[in-house]
């Protein structure tokens, strides 16, 4: 277990956080998580009229184009980590225009930034 003071802060709060699991092939995760994507959208849809029904997606290029592709996404934050060489998944799908707006930065170790993107009014 880290003993870094950010992870030990943070462990806490990421314990107490419901997970949900997006796998259209598992029935069952570890540590509580519930197991949502067969039909992603209306999973995804289902969750957001729960109470408290903010969710966060952490990765997952694949599941954020669908739930885009169908309006759920309601804000992009994307930290940055500048290499060399990349490749795999574009970020954003390839579907119709986002309509997004920048909607912050923030700089982190002096080379990675958080890009917070909302979906534009209209």
């Amino acid at each position: 277990m880290s003993q870094d003071p950010h992870d030990l802060a943070f462990a806490p709060v990421w314990r107490r956080t419901p997970k949900v699991v997006v796998s259209r092939t598992l029935d069952a995760a570890d540590h509580g998580a519930r197991v949502i994507g067969r039909d992603l959208t209306a999973d995804v849809a289902a969750l957001r009229a729960e109470p408290g029904g903010d969710l966060l997606l952490t990765g997952g290029a694949g599941a954020a184009a669908a739930l885009a592709a169908h309006g759920l996404l309601d804000e992009w934050q994307l930290v940055v980590h500048p290499v060399v060489l990349g490749g795999g998944r574009p970020v954003f799908p390839a579907i119709e225009r986002l309509g997004l707006r920048l909607a912050g930065t923030r700089a982190f170790d002096g080379a990675s930034v958080l890009l917070r993107y909302a979906r534009a009014a209209g």
